[in-house]
């Protein structure tokens, strides 16, 4: 009880010191609509949540860029949707996120089956590795991220993205599967495994889908870009990807289509 009521005051002082200014936050709401379209005890819970998450990450920008209080808070608002009923604990694995103005190019190499190595050029708009740092590019994030924009292409959410990865490599592996006991373990290997199975034929015969058709690259993609979906469109998501849809609401503990 002692040691509950000393954490509360802890983080009630952290959220005091790192308040977000009204006409930020409403700026930002503004900024990103899937985000002003929870209610206000979800707002209410979302701003404290993202008060508590400046006050652990460290930005750190790259090139010149500044991290200025508009980049951290636009940051710290969609990172912190994912975890509004799970909690911030769920990236206590790393503190740095690292900010770079444009897309990064990072240099790959992999060897294949026959022992062929092969090298290649990669352009990043963010990246989530086990026990951080994380980077993120801000020209991915300052764009609108209203669904209306996209038409029938997918939607994109970079924030939301990578964050997904950290809350997949929770236990170690990044494998489209978050922690989990035994049981529901098993439950969401069959779901997912199946969806994205039905996600790839899709995405071979050309289909266009509300899901990032990059998915299709490894069920760790198609669990992360299925969040970005669930979160910034989750009424079209629903009545696409039924399955996923109701998956996702499980864990995440919440129902943003209604």
């Amino acid at each position: 009880m002692i040691l509950k009521a000393i954490r509360n005051w802890r983080e009630q002082r952290a959220v005091e010191r790192h308040t977000i200014p009204d006409a930020l936050w409403r700026l930002t709401l503004l900024r990103y609509p899937f985000l002003a379209q929870r209610s206000e005890d979800d707002l209410a819970e979302l701003r404290r949540l993202s008060s508590l998450f400046l006050s652990t990450k460290e930005f750190h920008g790259v090139g010149g860029f500044e991290v200025s209080d508009e980049v951290a808070v636009a940051v710290a608002a969609q990172a912190c949707l994912p975890v509004l009923r799970l909690g911030l604990s769920w990236y206590d694995g790393f503190v740095g996120i690292v900010m770079h103005e444009g897309e990064v190019v990072a240099q790959r190499r992999f060897e294949d089956e026959d022992g062929v190595v092969h090298e290649y050029d990669e352009e990043l708009a963010g990246e989530a590795m086990e026990g951080g740092p994380l980077m993120l590019t801000w020209n991915a994030i300052a764009v609108s991220d209203d669904p209306a924009e996209f038409g029938a292409d997918a939607v994109y959410n970079v924030v939301i993205h990578e964050f997904a990865h950290v809350i997949d490599m929770r236990d170690g592996v990044a494998d489209g599967v978050p922690p989990l006991d035994a049981e529901a373990r098993e439950r969401w290997i069959a779901v997912i495994d199946a969806e994205w199975e039905k996600f790839c034929t899709r995405i071979d015969a050309g289909e266009e889908t509300l899901i990032d058709p990059y998915g299709g690259e490894a069920v760790e993609e198609f669990f992360a870009v299925a969040a970005e979906a669930f979160f910034v469109a989750p009424a079209a998501l629903r009545a696409e990807e039924p399955a996923m849809y109701e998956l996702l609401a499980g864990f995440f503990r919440q129902d943003p289509a209604g």
